[in-house]
């Protein structure tokens, strides 16, 4: 959702209506997976994307329609290998847009959630054999808040549903039965908060390396107690600022499993009290730059101030992918592609 949300933002302050197109469903080969999103303001507006070709020239006409008539409607498009590419498709598959006018509160909530480092999940009907029902919305938040509903007689048993697909964090259509016996599919469409890097050490890899974070969505901390490197001139759009010694920065941080820490000082009295709480949390990331030698002496030192070898065999050491780039745009796109393969849990 965070793609869209900008543009969603300021299309609702100027109070025009927004319709908003999700991917439900995809088989085969398809661009964007279940909950890549397209959001369309009247004048062919358009931010974010389902697909490409012309699979989103018919999303953006079914819209047009939509913000006239406000009736959501399921678009399902299914091509041979021969005709996948002019539709967007990389080869033969079929894939599933639900279109429907957005929300303005249930949108509200959800970015709340999101300014919150929250989770959510929507669940929206996109089948039912009940006229009033498709388009009917429930919204769950992490911490147990609700908005919308599906109707009295299903938001129960979706409430199951929802909660088991936040857990997972897999958005995907789920079939459910109402009390009067009607079959019913929702599409549970789970919004993680944004992840967030903290970067110890505002180094000159560091500059790259935040603007890189910021753009694939993640929130940026710089942590260094030199007001010469962690100064807001150097990093005028990091999300958060601190001029502390790394590990009293962690420690208050609340390092979770959203959490990549990347460690650029090179220098053990910053790096190693940091390595020292950073390893044994929960973040899904930890790497440390430096040379083989250098983290070979940095290992024995954290050996011997008690770490253990499972736990540092946590540590990305030396930082990032074997690109084979040396300016620090480069190294950067090597450390952000490591994190990015580490939260998606890739070899």
């Amino acid at each position: 959702m965070h793609e869209v949300t900008a543009d969603i933002s300021r299309w609702l302050q100027a109070g025009e209506p927004v319709v908003l197109a999700t991917v439900i469903q995809t088989w085969g080969s398809a661009p964007r997976a279940a909950g890549g999103k397209m959001a369309i303001a009247a004048g062919d507006r358009l931010s974010g994307s389902v697909s490409g070709g012309c699979v989103e020239g018919a999303v953006a006409e079914c819209a047009a329609q939509v913000l006239r008539d406000g009736r959501p409607q399921l678009l399902h498009f299914g091509v041979a290998d021969e005709t996948a590419w002019e539709v967007g498709l990389a080869c033969g598959g079929t894939i599933e847009v639900f279109v429907q006018p957005l929300a303005p509160v249930l949108f509200e909530f959800v970015r709340a959630a999101r300014e919150n480092f929250q989770g959510a999940v929507r669940a929206t009907v996109v089948r039912s054999a009940a006229a009033a029902l498709p388009g009917s919305e429930l919204v769950l938040r992490e911490d147990g808040a609700q908005a919308g509903t599906l109707g009295s007689a299903l938001d129960a048993a979706a409430l199951l549903e929802m909660q088991r697909a936040l857990h997972s964090g897999k958005s995907k259509c789920v079939p459910i039965d109402s009390t009067a016996g009607e079959r019913i599919e929702l599409f549970l469409d789970v919004l993680l908060p944004p992840a967030t890097l903290v970067i110890v050490g505002g180094v000159h890899i560091a500059v790259p390396l935040c603007a890189l974070a910021a753009t694939l969505g993640y929130r940026t901390v710089v942590v260094d107690p030199r007001r010469a490197f962690g100064s807001a001139e150097r990093f005028p759009h990091v999300d958060r600022l601190l001029t502390e010694w790394p590990d009293a920065a962690l420690a208050t941080l609340g390092i979770n499993t959203n959490t990549a820490i990347a460690m650029l000082t090179h220098d053990p009295k910053l790096d190693d009290p940091g390595l020292l709480l950073a390893l044994p949390s929960a973040a899904f990331y930890v790497g440390a730059l430096g040379s083989p030698a250098t983290n070979a002496k940095r290992r024995q030192r954290l050996l011997d101030a008690g770490l253990t070898p499972a736990v540092l065999d946590r540590l990305h050491a030396p930082i990032g992918l074997d690109l084979g780039g040396r300016s620090p745009e480069e190294i950067a796109l090597a450390i952000m592609a490591q994190v990015v393969s580490a939260r998606h849990a890739r070899k």
